[in-house]
């Protein structure tokens, strides 16, 4: 048999790179190769965001795309790096951080591509470089069900996996995830050059991200023409509108660092992240969250405190302290605005209005003292709110207390009937998914994937990539969770 040779590029590729990042200079970060993995396969892959980044047909099936996406073989034309950041953990300055297993290949088309559990860079600290398979087949499903629930969110373009083992509280697999964001800056890339006195690199950072992404911060006439102002203003913006889509859909991110904020108010860094089953405002997914700080309830405020990490960080380019902390302060009226507009179309309005105000309330204390399943509740007043029938008893059965639904559904009936109320009960279907990662679905396909059985992957990117359609065929992804659902345990470790 004649043996096959493996190049040690892959050419034609159809990537047109262009590395700003690495033009930036060597403060910013290391350049590496990523360490190989042995015999890797496929695990799972994303044919929408292949597109994106213009691939050729056929990559998912291919062995040298397969090498190449686990960190073996090199995209001719790549360059691949690991930058440096710092950042507060658990509201706790941590020093030096950065990419410890995540290596950056390039810049195509405005897409940076990263491969995460790459190998080990000079930021591991005391890391392998590596992550596991668990970790990220739920990284690339929660990657593609956030973009599906139209939530800013780095993309996955696959999944690769390998038999290499890998320890963590027990010997696990290796895999690679690819992920996919306009730029992985995070906020504490900007802390990271504050606290080491790096100001002229500071400032190089910063203007690189309004020159590429925040253009209009330099003709902006507020803050007094501020440019640094108006940057942390638009993060600001961004930042607010992330979070409420998350509050809205009942999704707690569970590591909420200021390493893991994306200075575009992207979603990233998809670690104990959980989407809500019971509807719980104190719940903590995170098991490493000793102190509950992450939970879900508080993720807006935390946010609002790591804005204002970011906020010291930029004070040296912004220089008034005022005027940083008015930009900041435009949360505390953007998150509110951002929420209702959320919860507004959830209750089938495109219009936030003062009256809806009272019934979100009440609905949230309701579903918050019986636990009542988030995602259930809210579809099946999506399809009840079609006809408004009291003979229909789909909502009511969620709740002990049927008085009291009873008396809201009143509420809401008579909101909608208002001549000026414009309501949509589509709007409802379109703003309430029927789909959503829970912990026990990511539990069963990565038991199925640890067996070679990539079936159960495939299936619920499937439906999470178009979470609002019913895909009857897949009804029993829409189930309540089993009782062992609640004894999952996810933690900071992957």
């Amino acid at each position: 048999m004649t043996a096959t040779l493996i190049p040690s590029t892959l050419s034609d590729h159809g990537l047109r790179w262009q590395h700003s990042l690495g033009k930036l200079g060597t403060a910013f970060y290391t350049e590496l190769k990523p360490t190989p993995l042995p015999e890797p396969y496929w695990v799972g892959s994303s044919t929408q965001v292949g597109k994106l980044l213009n691939l050729p047909s056929g990559w998912n099936t291919s062995a040298h795309w397969l090498d190449a996406l686990t960190g073996n073989l090199s995209l001719e034309g790549g360059r691949s790096l690991a930058s440096v950041y710092s950042g507060h953990q658990f509201g706790v300055w941590a020093g030096q951080l950065g990419d410890g297993r995540a290596i950056l290949l390039g810049e195509s088309d405005g897409h940076e591509i990263q491969l995460k559990g790459a190998g080990l860079t000079p930021y591991s600290r005391m890391g392998d470089g590596r992550a596991v398979l668990r970790s990220s087949i739920r990284e690339f499903l929660c990657s593609e069900a956030m973009h599906g629930l139209r939530i800013p969110s780095s993309r996955a373009l696959c999944v690769t996996g390998s038999d290499a083992p890998v320890r963590r509280e027990t010997l696990e697999t290796a895999a690679v995830v690819t992920r996919v964001a306009p730029s992985f800056i995070r906020f504490g890339h900007f802390e990271h050059f504050a606290h080491t006195d790096q100001h002229a690199e500071l400032k190089t950072l910063a203007d690189y991200v309004i020159d590429k992404f925040y253009p209009q911060c330099r003709k902006s006439d507020q803050w007094q023409g501020n440019t640094y102002v108006a940057l942390l203003a638009e993060v600001t913006r961004r930042t607010a509108e992330m979070v409420a889509r998350w509050q809205s859909v009942g999704f707690c991110h569970g590591v909420m660092n200021t390493d893991n904020m994306s200075i575009l108010g992207l979603t990233i860094d998809y670690g104990p992240f959980q989407f809500l089953d019971a509807y719980d405002p104190a719940h903590v997914c995170n098991h490493s969250d000793h102190q509950g700080r992450y939970a879900f309830y508080k993720q807006p405020n935390v946010a609002y405190w790591n804005l204002f990490c970011l906020g010291q960080a930029l004070l040296p380019l912004i220089g008034e302290q005022e005027q940083a902390i008015a930009a900041l302060e435009t949360f505390k009226e953007l998150y509110p605005q951002a929420f209702a507009r959320q919860m507004a179309a959830k209750l089938g309005f495109a219009k936030a209005r003062e009256a809806h105000r009272s019934v979100i309330e009440d609905i949230e204390k309701l579903l918050a003292a019986e636990r009542v399943d988030y995602t259930i509740f809210w579809r099946r007043l999506s399809h009840w709110a079609e006809h408004c029938d009291c003979s229909d008893a789909s909502v009511r059965d969620l709740f002990m207390n049927r008085t009291a639904i009873d008396d809201w559904l009143v509420t809401f009936s008579a909101q909608t009937r208002s001549e000026d109320a414009g309501h949509d009960a589509y709007l409802m279907l379109r703003s309430n998914p029927k789909y959503v990662l829970r912990n026990h679905l990511g539990e069963l396909a990565i038991r199925a994937a640890r067996q070679k059985d990539f079936s159960k992957v495939a299936e619920l990117l499937k439906v999470l990539e178009r979470p609002y359609d019913e895909h009857p065929e897949s009804e029993h992804l829409a189930d309540f969770p089993p009782d062992w659902a609640g004894g999952i345990e996810i933690s900071c470790s992957s």
